[in-house]
């Protein structure tokens, strides 16, 4: 079995799923895994797909005529299976705090320094109930390789956090 990761992005509007679901289905390939969402006024489509070779060269060709029609920028990359990451222990991290710039980057730095993969991220920014205060959350999974002590972790990470003003939380995932 073949496998591509599909990008696109374009201006928010009802349709795009249904359009891309179809050519899909129409090729008889199966979607795997998707990401899909609205940031600002555009819409952000990541998907694994998975087939036939010849159904996904297909499934290029005729994506990229849909992201001409609809004005989508368009990636197509083929992939192959994830590789193992046996060994590795799944923990979700979570990071709260007023918003300013460099979160991200911080966060990503403390754990890339200790060799562990983020193999998923997600933020959000929302304003506080009371006082419209700029929230910032982060969620991310994380792989831990099995050579680290996860208590030393924890605490590094907690000191981390107190020395940036985040509140942030490491749990199994």
């Amino acid at each position: 079995m073949t496998r591509a990761v599909i990008s696109t992005i374009g201006k928010d509007r009802p349709g795009i799923v249904n359009a891309i679901a179809e050519i899909v289905n129409d090729l008889n390939l199966s979607i795997e895994d998707s990401r899909m969402t609205v940031l600002g006024g555009e819409f952000a489509v990541l998907m694994s797909v998975a087939g036939g070779t010849l159904p996904l060269q297909r499934l290029e060709t005729r994506l990229g005529k849909l992201a001409e029609k609809l004005d989508l920028a368009f990636l197509f990359r083929r992939t192959a299976v994830r590789e193992n990451v046996e060994g590795r222990v799944p923990y979700t991290v979570s990071v709260t705090a007023m918003d300013h710039p460099g979160i991200v980057h911080r966060v990503a730095s403390f754990f890339s320094s200790q060799n562990i993969n983020i193999y998923n991220l997600d933020t959000v920014t929302e304003r506080a109930p009371h006082t419209g205060t700029p929230i910032f959350s982060l969620v991310m999974e994380v792989e831990v390789p099995p050579e680290i002590r996860i208590v030393e972790l924890r605490d590094s990470f907690f000191y981390f956090c107190d020395d940036h003003d985040l509140d942030g939380e490491l749990r199994p995932s």
